[in-house]
């Protein structure tokens, strides 16, 4: 999978690996900020009963 995402990347090895570092990035970001909030409203971690 890796290398499939690594042939599709266009231009030589310094700018593939740019993009893939931008790629990376904007998952992260995307993660923090949309998706881990809207799990963590979603999760009953509040309701704790000892």
């Amino acid at each position: 999978m890796y290398a499939y995402l690594w042939r599709s990347l266009p231009g030589p090895r310094p700018v593939k690996a740019l993009i893939a570092v931008a790629l990376l990035v904007a998952v992260f970001l995307l993660l923090m900020e949309v998706v881990f909030p809207w799990v963590s409203q979603q999760l009953p971690h509040n309701d704790v009963t000892v």
